[in-house]
């Protein structure tokens, strides 16, 4: 059965907003969270809500896909 993989998903989005230059504190800025749950899911201790996953994505010019890593 699929899961997302919580810590690899994590370092991914941490991957991908360095990528694109942009800091744990322009993130929480742009999504209007703190930067205690942004580094909670660069963690893996938690994952973005669909709604963030969504927003998230916009601003990483990616898709949810490209964020989430599915392990079978």
């Amino acid at each position: 059965m699929p899961r997302i993989d919580m810590a690899a998903t994590g370092a991914n989005i941490a991957a991908l907003r360095k990528k694109n230059n942009i800091s744990v504190q322009e993130l929480k800025t742009l999504m209007g969270l703190s930067a205690q749950t942004i580094c909670k899911w660069q963690r893996g201790e938690c994952l973005p809500t669909v709604d963030n996953l969504v927003i998230l994505a916009d601003i990483l010019n990616v898709t949810v896909n490209d964020i989430l890593v599915v392990t079978y």
